[in-house]
């Protein structure tokens, strides 16, 4: 009895002592959609990427995964867990108008510790484009957002891949060895400072294979017959494109091979990402790509590799963000209660992976969402949310379109041009909610049967109302019925404009308008 007391105690001390030096790296590659995964169903080329398959088999691809359509918000939405309305980050730093992310935001590092201060090692090599590089004080950024060790490059684009500003700690020096190499070696190089009885945190963000498509060294890539002059690079961009992500790849097998030979391979969970989709010099379909909120600019690939992956080899259809990785992250590391540590009016979006990964459930939430936004606004500006089947994207110029992703994978039937089914009906009515409570913002739902969107949106002069509907260019023989969300009817009449329903509680209402044709229109009744 003494003797089997001892062997399980022994037993569970070494699954402590296992869980407790548990590793996790976070790979983003950069512009590279899931479109040229060939893994992914929805792949129309190929790149060649066999160390990237390799995680598969220890791993959960994630069929369903959406990022933010460009680099910067996609990073902020990872590294805080919460959404770029609340962050301010929209656009990539640097455009004309940007906002940058606040050094005053909780990020993953600082997370971590919180939960074991100086107990977990955290470094972020490669791109960071969160803030601007001027001036260069704002160097030491990533530092402050909690990071032991920043080496990479501070800006969203290399300008030349063998010729590039890398910052180490806040200090700044030229580098001449090509970019994809470097970011490795800077990896690997880390890993091994780090004790091998602490566990380590790497972010580790590639620039490859974002433009300019430079020509990778000949030993990383197998298209021998690429010259990487100018003429060459413009007349095949897609090929280039596919060398860097072998290069890529490559480098990626010469990280894992450095984690085999010091026995950390087997304790460490590997994360793989695309940050958002292709570059339009590379789009496979025309219309999306990075920058849009179409499907090709917000699918991306998305893989958990490692020992906490139970019964691995799956592919998971639950509907996954970027943003789900700062939650999942903090639990790959244990941290349980890491929500404690969230201040109220600074709200996490972030859900955690750990019950897909566990094979415990088969989804963590019912729907995803993400966004664009620029300063000034332009055209395909917007947010969008989907559930299993049905897409909603309401453009800030005021238009909307609706698809049905499970028949229309490809967005080539806007249902809102037809007259929706009742399904479709019931899927517009639940996303437009959703959006309104997430954002508090209401206008996403003044949309209606019957009607145009052009027609529909003037009639509305404010949506949410609090006391009284403001109807305009309707003529006297409009007629209108007001039910609440479950039928009831509240009103019937042709002065609707002239009646108070300060009384009613606040919800979802629809607004049944009836003239030359009958369209139905969903309020939101708000103090």
């Amino acid at each position: 009895m003494y003797k089997i007391k001892w062997l399980l105690f022994g037993f569970f001390f070494c699954l402590n002592s296992i869980y407790a030096q548990r590793n996790v790296i976070l790979i983003i590659a950069d512009d590279l959609g899931s479109d040229y995964c060939g893994f992914y169903d929805n792949h129309l080329d190929t790149c060649i990427m066999p160390n990237v398959r390799k995680l598969l088999a220890k791993g959960v691809m994630f069929s369903k995964a959406w990022s933010n359509p460009l680099c910067s918000p996609t990073r902020s939405g990872i590294l805080t867990g919460r959404y770029s309305f609340r962050t301010g980050v929209g656009n990539a730093v640097g455009g004309t108008g940007s906002a940058v992310l606040d050094t005053a935001e909780m990020s993953i590092p600082k997370m971590l510790n919180f939960y074991k201060p100086n107990g977990i090692a955290k470094a972020n090599i490669g791109k960071w484009h969160l803030q601007l590089p001027t001036p260069t004080s704002n160097y030491i950024f990533p530092n402050k957002m909690g990071y032991d060790r920043f080496e990479g490059n501070f800006n969203g684009l290399l300008s030349d891949f063998y010729n590039w500003t890398k910052v180490t700690n806040g200090v700044a020096s030229n580098n001449t060895n090509y970019a994809t190499t470097e970011t490795v070696n800077n990896a690997v190089s880390w890993i091994n400072t780090v004790p091998k009885n602490k566990p380590f945190f790497l972010w580790l963000a590639f620039n490859a294979p974002h433009t300019p498509y430079h020509l990778p060294p000949a030993n990383l890539h197998s298209y021998a017959s690429l010259t990487g002059t100018a003429a060459d690079i413009t007349a095949n961009p897609k090929t280039y494109f596919k060398a860097m992500v072998e290069a890529m790849d490559k480098e990626m097998g010469r990280l894992f091979d450095s984690l085999l030979v010091n026995n950390r391979f087997d304790s460490t969970d590997i994360i793989f990402i695309g940050d958002n989709g292709d570059n339009a010099l590379v789009a496979q379909t025309p219309g999306g790509a990075k920058g849009s909120v179409y499907q090709e600019g917000v699918s991306v690939p998305f893989i958990i590799s490692g020992p906490s992956v139970v019964n691995p080899n799956r592919v998971s259809d639950a509907l996954v963000n970027t943003h789900d990785l700062f939650a999942t992250i903090l639990e790959l590391f244990g941290y349980k209660n890491w929500s404690t540590k969230i201040a109220n009016n600074k709200p996490v979006d972030s859900k955690s992976l750990w019950p897909i990964l566990k094979n415990s459930s088969t989804s963590v939430r019912p729907w995803v969402f993400t966004e664009i936004f620029k300063n000034p606004t332009v055209a395909g500006d917007g947010k969008t949310m989907r559930n299993l089947n049905y897409k909603l994207i309401d453009f800030d110029n005021g238009t909307q379109k609706f698809f049905n992703l499970t028949l229309d994978p490809n967005e080539n039937n806007d249902l809102l041009k037809g007259t929706l089914s009742a399904d479709a009906q019931i899927n517009y009515n639940y996303l437009c909610n959703e959006m309104t409570n997430l954002t508090g913002k209401g206008g996403f739902c003044s949309l209606g049967t019957g009607l145009s969107q052009d027609v529909i949106k003037p009639l509305l002069l404010s949506n949410p109302f609090s006391s009284t509907i403001a109807i305009r260019n309707c003529s006297n023989e409009t007629f209108f019925e007001l039910t609440n969300a479950i039928g009831e009817l509240v009103y019937a009449g042709s002065a609707i404009d002239q009646e108070n329903f300060s009384y009613l509680s606040n919800g979802i209402y629809f607004l049944k308008v009836v003239n030359t044709t009958t369209s139905i229109l969903k309020l939101i009744k708000a103090d």
